[in-house]
């Protein structure tokens, strides 16, 4: 049994302690119908021969991390990335207005905003990628200090050919073991590619959920699956249940992302003295980023839909839509048109068309090109 908890001593030597047991236990059982003990097989002298505690739990976190990133993480973002992509082209004739502070900007299309999402999700999967070079590298036959004392000269190169070839992932011996156990900077520095994709979920969540704001007096210019009733109190409402976990998730790996940097920091002299603390919640983080991404791949962006009437209508009430006639009609001209729209509480457009200052050929010819100057790029 794995009876240890998590918070213990700093080196994880009560969890390596408890699988050589087990493993021995085991074995014992085996060989002798008799579970337990420490003969024929014996938990030190046998299972734990030629490692340590501190080589053992840092490869040990290097080997978890990096088989939950490629087998569960990088697939979620890359469904993810898909989903996003999906969407940017199948929106990318659909005229909007951008914002910027908040406030009205120029026109775009409503594809161009999600390839930017589908953007972030790409250079997650690319971030994993580069940084599992460094989760490659295992601690294992440095024992106690990273001299290698009391194990055999080939022990490390023959175990980690076996753990390559039964995980499928090619894994290798440190390049120096004393950096390898007394520092985790591979685990602090995957942490924050984790941190970094937290924030990139964050913005997309939080630019769904405002996007998709109404449905009457918000922005309305997206809808999003509807999951499960949003009130217990008012009738008909449906809350963004997938974007808000989302949120929730992100900061909780923005949180073990602060735990991880201060276990990072307790690399005193030849051992870190915060292994099984960094270890549980890069574990965390990388599971919840795999569930988070999934969830808002499959039930939520995947089902999104644009309101293309909305898109429409918000384009043409904002005064902002004067930017896109500065290249054909000049500046002065241009904010005269956005003033007097205002004042007469009228669009750019029909201003324009009054004053005949632009054709409704042209100002279609404008908006077109530049909706679609980006779509090739």
């Amino acid at each position: 049994q794995f009876v240890v908890d998590v918070f213990q001593t700093g080196s994880g030597t009560s969890t390596n302690m408890n699988v050589n047991e087990v493993v021995a236990g085991r074995a014992n059982e085996l060989l002798t119908g008799k579970r337990g003990g420490k003969s024929p097989v014996h938990p030190n002298d046998h299972v734990n021969l030629g490692q340590s505690s501190n080589d053992v739990i840092p490869s040990a976190i290097h080997i978890a991390a990096l088989l939950e990133i490629r087998n569960q993480l990088l697939p979620a973002l890359d469904l993810l990335r898909k989903e996003l992509e999906g969407k940017s082209v199948a929106f990318r004739h659909i005229r909007k207005i951008a914002r910027t502070h908040l406030q009205d900007a120029v026109p775009m299309s409503l594809g161009q905003e999600f390839s930017g999402y589908a953007r972030q999700a790409e250079l997650g999967v690319e971030r994993l990628q580069a940084v599992g070079e460094r989760l490659s590298e295992l601690a294992l036959g440095g024992t106690a200090v990273g001299n290698g004392l009391n194990a055999h000269p080939e022990f490390a190169s023959r175990v980690i050919e076996a753990i390559s070839w039964e995980t499928g992932v090619t894994f290798k011996e440190a390049k120096n073991h004393f950096e390898a156990q007394a520092a985790q900077d591979a685990v602090v520095e995957t942490s924050g590619v984790l941190k970094t994709i937290a924030v990139s979920l964050v913005k997309i969540a939080n630019d769904i959920r405002w996007l998709a704001s109404g449905p009457r007096c918000g922005i309305g210019e997206i809808t999003i699956p509807s999951l499960q009733p949003g009130s217990s109190i008012m009738p008909g409402k449906v809350n963004p249940v997938i974007p808000e976990m989302v949120l929730q998730v992100s900061a909780q790996v923005i949180g073990n992302d602060a735990a991880i940097t201060q276990g990072g920091q307790a690399g005193n002299f030849e051992l870190n003295v915060m292994l099984p603390l960094m270890a549980y919640d890069l574990i965390q983080s990388i599971q919840l980023l795999t569930g988070a991404a999934r969830s808002l791949a499959e039930k939520c962006v995947r089902g999104i839909e644009a309101n293309k009437e909305k898109c429409v209508s918000n384009l043409e009430q904002s005064l902002a839509l004067a930017t896109a006639f500065v290249p054909a009609i000049g500046y002065d001209r241009a904010a005269s048109l956005a003033k007097e729209a205002y004042e007469k509480k009228k669009t750019i457009r029909e201003v324009a068309l009054e004053k005949r200052v632009l054709s409704e050929e042209e100002i279609r010819r404008i908006l077109d090109k530049m909706v679609d100057k980006d779509e090739a790029r």
